[in-house]
């Protein structure tokens, strides 16, 4: 037998190795129904209902929406998938700017998504019929260091006295420190993250947060990519099974019966 073959197939590993099967099962099923035109429906996050009003908020008060789209770089196998939904949410704050007059900021820490994130918000001006709109100076490289670009971006919102702030994507230690400033200029803040490590923070110091795989769903729910959405209803299939797999086995466990556990094991 292959060595890596018997690798995957060692014991203790069949389950996962089921489980995954399953859940690419469903996400082919589910991405080849989307190109054919029957996307699966997902709800709106809730926290979605506050990007309006921050944005609404910062229209009437005269004052710069900053959008960012965490400090991850977009090509990472991890984190990579965060930076896709913040740019999702990016677009549609973009259309929202540009549809209300309100003046968008978007701070950039990987150089290679700076084209990627000026494209979409150009796009979403286009979009709105409102092209000369477009400031192209606003979408700012600031810094690859990771506290030089919280540094520059707490600067900016000082500066320009920020009335929202939405950040969505990956973030570290820089987290609080761009929402202490957003509260202290009086912004209104929308967040989110995947990064378990700094939920805490946002959840705190932000007025609206996303907590976990809920920026994917709103990343896709606002993009409205069929392929985003499928892989998303895909995955949530897989959370489905493992809900109940983990229910029975727990009364039958209960009752002294343990065929899920060495089903598990096996």
């Amino acid at each position: 037998m292959n060595p890596l073959i018997f690798e995957i197939v060692k014991e203790g590993r069949n389950a996962p190795l089921l489980m995954l099967i399953i859940i690419m099962g469903a996400a082919f099923y589910f991405i080849q129904r989307a190109k054919r035109g029957i996307v699966p429906k997902i709800r709106r996050v809730p926290g979605l209902d506050a990007i309006d009003e921050a944005i609404g908020r910062a229209t009437e008060m005269g004052r710069p929406v900053f959008c960012s789209h965490g400090i991850a770089d977009i090509s990472s196998a991890t984190y990579g998938p965060q930076t896709i939904a913040g740019l999702g949410v990016l677009s549609y704050v973009a259309q929202l700017c540009a549809r209300y007059g309100a003046r968008l900021i978007v701070p950039v820490r990987i150089l290679s998504i700076l084209p990627i994130a000026t494209e979409i918000v150009e796009t979403a001006y286009k979009v709105e019929g409102k092209p000369e709109q477009f400031r192209k100076e606003d979408i700012i490289y600031l810094s690859p260091w990771q506290f030089a670009y919280s540094l520059a971006y707490m600067s900016l919102m000082e500066r320009e006295r920020a009335a929202a702030n939405i950040m969505i994507g990956a973030y570290w230690a820089e987290s609080l420190q761009l929402a202490e400033t957003g509260y202290r200029v009086g912004a209104i803040q929308v967040s989110g993250t995947a990064n378990t490590h700094q939920i805490p923070f946002f959840v705190v110091a932000t007025d609206y947060c996303l907590i976990g795989e809920e920026i994917y769903a709103a990343g896709a729910y606002l993009s409205k990519d069929p392929l985003q959405i499928a892989s998303i209803v895909a995955q949530d299939i897989g959370k489905y099974i493992a809900i109940i797999v983990a229910l029975i086995g727990a009364l039958l466990s209960t009752g002294g019966i343990d065929i899920i556990v060495k089903a598990l094991q096996s």
